[in-house]
């Protein structure tokens, strides 16, 4: 694989998970439809790493002019939501609209696939957010700005696959949705994936945090995809593309939750 070729899938991967002015590059049949998740899939996690590092990057500031933890806490988790334009907040609100108000697996498609947020979805995000937001906070207050934004690039690394790998082990739920459009990334996409979140993981938390919290760190979003997964066979009989954002959001909190039990104060 030259440069040149991870740059440009990288470029694709950050035009379709953010809100990044990346222009099309030439050559490019739809550049801003779905990408070719089998082309693609190995670099989501980088993608996810680039666009939390804006998020790092205005945490470290707001530390530096002595901001208060939960306020530059706050400020960290918006900037990421402003970068992906609340990509995987959305799916988050309408799977637990879907998965919560549905009476049967019909239903449950028709409701998630309503613009409107529901009483569930408002619930999921307000909850997404403040735990996210209440756990960058104890790395900050435990760990440090710098331990802090280590955990929060590679909680974006490792999320991001664990929404990948959904989309391979299970089908599409309807034919007509956004996954399905996408298709499927393949089991080597898949794995190429998850891999790579794995590296980006240890290569940054091993001399942060130590082995367990890296063990943690890989451990915890995985198990958060697993029940995701679980969940959305029984109650749709596949996945979306709003369960891939779900899960990233889950995941996330799985990972924040895990690194945050082997944060000491410095």
């Amino acid at each position: 694989m030259t440069r040149n070729r991870l740059v440009e899938d990288l470029f694709v991967a950050l035009r379709f998970f953010s809100r990044l002015p990346i222009p099309a590059q030439s050559g490019e049949e739809a550049p801003f439809g779905a990408p070719p998740l089998a082309r693609i899939a190995y670099v989501i996690p980088l993608a996810g790493a680039v666009i939390s590092l804006f998020g790092a990057a205005v945490l470290l500031l707001a530390s530096a002019l002595g901001f208060p933890p939960f306020l530059a806490s706050c400020l960290a988790i918006a900037t990421v939501v402003l970068a992906t334009g609340a990509f995987h907040e959305d799916g988050l609100a309408d799977t637990a609209d879907g998965f919560g108000g549905g009476r049967d697996r019909a239903r449950r498609l028709e409701i998630m696939r309503d613009s409107r947020i529901g009483t569930y979805g408002a619930c999921a995000l307000a909850l997404s957010l403040l735990i996210r937001i209440a756990s960058l906070e104890a790395l900050l207050v435990l760990g440090g700005p710098v331990r802090a934004v280590i955990a929060l690039v590679a909680a974006g690394a490792a999320s991001r696959a664990a929404g990948i790998v959904l989309l391979q082990v299970l089908p599409a739920a309807r034919i007509d949705g956004a996954s399905a459009g996408a298709g499927q990334p393949g089991a080597d996409a898949a794995m190429a994936c998850a891999l790579m979140a794995a590296l980006v993981v240890a290569v940054l938390l091993v001399p942060s945090f130590g082995v367990g919290a890296t063990f943690a760190g890989l451990i915890a979003p995985a198990l958060a995809g697993f029940v995701m997964a679980r969940l959305s066979a029984r109650l749709i009989g596949g996945q979306t593309g709003d369960v891939a954002g779900a899960t990233q959001q889950v995941a996330e909190i799985a990972f924040l939750l895990a690194v945050l039990m082997f944060a000491k104060a410095v």
